[in-house]
């Protein structure tokens, strides 16, 4: 993991993969590696010279509630994300999807802030010690 409290990781919600997948494909150099992601559909990860950059994604019901556009969303990296969705609500911020596990991935959790701005907070796997 990057430096806990800093931005670890981008995501492209959008209904149009193919197009955008060509797009930044083009635009950047990156390679496309798509993985099933279940009920979910298809999760693409874009690579550079072999190394994971950005991800892709159909946005779910949750994300496009309000038709929203389709969008670059960023995940800050910390140690615990359950203490952070505790304390987004004493803060002024409304937890939108509380802490949950996504297998291989690590914890998640999206909440708003007080003026509104949409963030995600992701608590890495940790490798099991050997």
């Amino acid at each position: 993991m990057t430096e806990p409290r800093t931005f670890l990781w981008n995501e492209l919600l959008t209904d149009d993969q193919p197009t955008a997948g060509e797009f930044y494909s083009q635009l950047f150099g990156w390679q496309r590696r798509e993985v099933d992601a279940g009920p979910l559909g298809t999760y693409t990860v874009f690579q550079r010279d072999g190394r994971d950059v950005a991800g892709m994604m159909n946005p779910t019901a949750r994300d496009y509630a309000g038709s929203r556009p389709p969008r670059w969303i960023s995940y800050i990296g910390v140690d615990d994300a359950t203490n952070i969705a505790a304390r987004v609500a004493d803060l002024g911020g409304t937890v939108l999807e509380p802490p949950n596990h996504v297998h291989g991935v690590g914890t998640i959790c999206m909440f708003k802030d007080p003026v509104g701005a949409f963030t995600y907070v992701m608590q890495p796997e940790r490798a099991p010690a050997e």
